[in-house]
């Protein structure tokens, strides 16, 4: 076959096999570099890397790249407090380091070890934010804390970029003037996206925006643009791509912009996956093997450890390092990307590329499920676990709790918890708010509701808790084990009070009103949908409404 033929079937196998991986519950990451080995010089040699397939490849790490800068979002890194940054720049330090002694331990030269060193602290935003997002543990602590320390690798790994590209392209002669060079081009070229975006940008786009599919050909324009630019300076076109993105994140354009270009990301990067598959080496597949298998079981295991030492330190609860500390358990398409600008250079050979992608392969595939069962390993780990939290809730709870009166126990600060807390103190009820994030809690300033660190889970917490003169316990998680746990807690100190619980989904209500001792279940969505309903009836009137009636307000 050739040409469109061959075009034609590749695209079928990748679609095959990405339907077998979501079978499998796999990102498609994996389906598609299996894809690129099978139709590569090393399976049925159907696709040999060439100048077009390597053009489209280029093409679609240009795309990944500029939205990662369009959607960077430093707030989340400010709200959630020095833990995101402690956490994304502790991680990569540690494992940098020691992967850089077991890539020596291994018998690796300098420069190999340091690239598959770097390449290990790296882990896929894309494919955390997708899990979490199945989960719907995005807004839950450790999302957001995971959420943040991904941006901040996500910074790191396009400055580890510009530092290879600069370390490139020096001559050996003058190393200082290189650098003075590389420093002066990169000077240059922010200056001149920073006059872009202070006089042109905006008035362009508002102009171009008219047109959505205007709007997405100049946002693909303009990346590749920037990135063209970038590698003329002596950059590499990752670099331009990611600044082009960041150049745009503070205009109003942005998500639709984002939202529009995530399928052709999605598209393009087939066939970089394809392309790398195809390039992958296995002429040592013997050694290559042991070697990845020793680095996957860092990144599998070494990885989350590292996180959960790092939290545990900042006197974060365990169980919140431990599933933050999962998602890091894989290495990155950003990984694959700075192995590839390592060969291009000619700092790494085609092997130490392949040997990366086989680490990829196995972390990616095996943190998924990790990520997917993450509550029921914690389960069945929580007893050893145990021994590094540093949390100390009683302590936490004790002036607070143990010698008041209180009308309302509260679980969860969260949007819902929050509001209602602040809605009961106002009404004269004395609150007392138990939160499982340490600094939603120090920042609680609301008059009437005192709130302290402690969780739903824990059975023995409800011991400080004034359980007999309080009136009600209102559970604002929506957690439907977490709610389970709380009602078990509760029957087992014999509580004689109202209780309130709050689930997503009919299907958990239901399972929460079945609950003995469970007297109220919240379901905020469909409140809010009712509520929502009943006010557009009002608004439209019996017959439509009047003008009069669409004045008014819901």
């Amino acid at each position: 076959m050739h040409g469109f033929a061959l075009f034609a079937a590749v695209l079928a196998l990748a679609a095959a096999v990405g339907l077998v991986a979501t079978w499998l519950r796999q990102p498609l990451i994996v389906a598609f570099i299996g894809v690129g080995i099978l139709v590569g010089p090393t399976g049925v040699g159907w696709v040999e890397p060439e100048e077009a397939l390597e053009l489209l490849a280029q093409l679609g790490i240009a795309v990944l790249l500029f939205l990662v800068g369009l959607r960077l979002d430093l707030h989340l890194i400010r709200t959630t407090g020095p833990i995101a940054l402690a956490t994304g720049l502790g991680q990569v330090v540690f494992t940098s380091v020691i992967g850089y002694l077991i890539a020596i331990a291994l018998g690796m030269d300098t420069v190999t070890a340091i690239y598959v060193a770097v390449a290990l602290t790296f882990s896929s935003t894309i494919i955390i934010v997708k899990l979490l997002s199945d989960k719907r543990e995005l807004e839950q602590l450790h999302g957001r804390i995971a959420v943040g320390f991904l941006i901040v690798q996500d910074i790191v790994v396009v400055l580890v970029m510009i530092a290879l590209t600069a370390v490139g392209q020096q001559s050996g002669d003058d190393v200082a003037s290189d650098i003075l060079g590389v420093f002066a081009k990169g000077l240059g070229l922010l200056a001149g996206i920073a006059v872009l975006m202070r006089w042109v940008l905006p008035w362009l786009l508002h102009h171009i925006a008219r047109s959505q599919e205007l709007l997405v050909l100049f946002g693909v324009a303009y990346a590749v643009l920037v990135a063209a630019v970038s590698d003329w300076l002596g950059f590499s076109t990752e670099v331009g791509a990611f600044i082009a993105g960041v150049s745009l994140a503070t205009t109003p354009y942005r998500d639709a912009l984002g939202a529009r270009l995530v399928s052709l990301r999605d598209f393009l990067l087939l066939f970089f996956f394809l392309e790398l598959g195809a390039r992958l080496e296995f002429t040592n597949a013997g050694q290559q093997i042991t070697e990845a298998a020793i680095f996957s079981v860092f990144v599998l295991i070494g990885n989350p450890l590292i996180v959960v030492a790092i939290m545990t330190l900042m006197r974060y609860p365990v169980r919140v390092g431990f599933l933050a500390g999962l998602t890091v358990a894989q290495i990155s398409e950003f990984s694959l990307i700075l192995a590839t600008l390592g060969l291009s250079l000619g700092h790494i050979t085609g092997a130490t590329v392949s040997l990366i992608t086989v680490v990829g392969l196995i972390t990616i595939g095996g943190s998924t499920y990790l990520i997917h069962y993450s509550h029921q390993i914690y389960a069945r780990l929580e007893r050893w676990l145990n021994k590094l939290d540093r949390t100390d809730r009683r302590k936490s709870a004790e002036p607070a709790g143990a010698h008041a009166d209180y009308d309302v126990i509260l679980y969860g600060l969260g949007r819902f918890g929050g509001l209602l807390a602040t809605e009961l103190a106002q009404a004269g009820h004395r609150v007392l708010a138990v939160d499982f994030d340490p600094h939603r809690v120090a920042r609680n300033v609301r008059p009437g509701v005192t709130a302290v660190f402690g969780s739903a889970e824990d059975v023995h917490f409800l011991e400080s808790l004034p359980l007999s003169r309080a009136r009600c316990v209102v559970s604002a998680i929506p957690l439907l084990d977490t709610n389970r746990a709380l009602l078990h807690a509760l029957r087992h100190h014999e509580y004689r009070g109202r209780t309130a619980l709050t689930a997503h989904t009919p299907r958990d209500a239901e399972a929460l009103q079945a609950e003995p001792g469970a007297d109220l279940v919240f379901q905020p969505f469909v409140y809010a949908t009712t509520s929502a309903v009943e006010a557009l009836r009002n608004l439209l009137g019996p017959e439509g409404g009047t003008d009069g009636d669409r004045r008014g307000s819901a």
